[in-house]
């Protein structure tokens, strides 16, 4: 296996990106979040990449942050360059606003940072063998990347409050019934269910896909008048597009629809 802090796979049109540190669980370090900033960028201007799955080796998906490079971050009163935290809240900013679709793919232990980086995603499939939790009480950190804020709108606020006060690991299948997985695999299926999933959804319009992740994440933002307005104007200037004389063309003449994604 690759020494490399990430390992980045090209499958078809997805891009799989692995978090590969199996003997530190994963934790999210300097190095991790350089390496993984780059893999994010490299993915998002490959135009022939319509779909990114984010994973991790070994037994766990990422255990949280590195604490003992946060430790060496808070002795240090004055940094030339940006810390641990630093760099975490501009890599989940990428992630954020990534404009392709993102899958996580939870191999394993999902916990802290961990269950925050997945909530980066579109949505996630689990192994079986993932254990999920916030774990930031256990260690009196406070969550920074949306463990508090995202998290009760994911699965409502008693089970989130639960998650986070207590800082217990709850399993995969219980995190499906609470909302935030959306299938549960064994750990064998996983990557042949991810890019079944992913091989589906890239033979969708890249454009559509692009402007649909757009108008889900402005429109949770939005009043509901405002939101709609805004998806009727976005359909109407879409109906200049070349994907959607294509893809009426192709349900017209009964065949599959070849879409170029402009």
């Amino acid at each position: 296996m690759s020494n490399q802090p990430i390992i980045y796979e090209k499958r078809k049109q997805t891009a799989w990106i692995y978090l590969n540190r199996p003997d530190e669980m994963n934790s999210i370090g300097k190095a991790l979040l350089l390496a993984l900033k780059e893999a994010i960028v490299q993915a998002e201007n490959d135009d022939d990449i319509r779909v990114v799955v984010l994973s991790g080796k070994g037994k766990a998906f990422c255990a949280g942050a590195n604490l003992k490079e946060l430790l060496e971050d808070l002795e240090v009163k004055y940094q030339k360059e940006p810390g641990l935290l630093d760099l975490s809240e501009e890599l989940f900013g990428k992630l954020e606003k990534l404009s392709k679709p993102l899958i996580a793919a939870l191999n394993g232990i999902t916990l802290a940072g961990g269950l925050e980086l997945a909530m980066t995603a579109d949505f996630v499939i689990a192994s079986e063998k993932a254990k999920i939790g916030d774990a930031h009480a256990n260690f009196g950190v406070l969550p920074g990347a949306g463990g508090a804020v995202k998290l009760p709108r994911k699965i409502g606020v008693n089970r989130a409050k639960y998650l986070l006060f207590t800082g217990e690991f709850i399993s995969a299948a219980e995190m499906k019934e609470y909302g935030l997985v959306q299938e549960v695999v064994s750990s064998e299926e996983l990557e042949i269910t991810v890019q079944e999933i992913a091989d589906k959804i890239t033979e969708k319009s890249p454009l559509v896909l692009r402007k649909m992740k757009q108008l889900v994440t402005d429109g949770l933002e939005q009043p509901v008048e405002i939101a709609l307005k805004q998806e009727l104007l976005s359909l109407k200037a879409h109906t200049k597009s070349y994907d959607m004389a294509e893809g009426l063309a192709a349900f017209t003449e009964k065949r599959k629809p070849v879409f170029e994604g402009y």
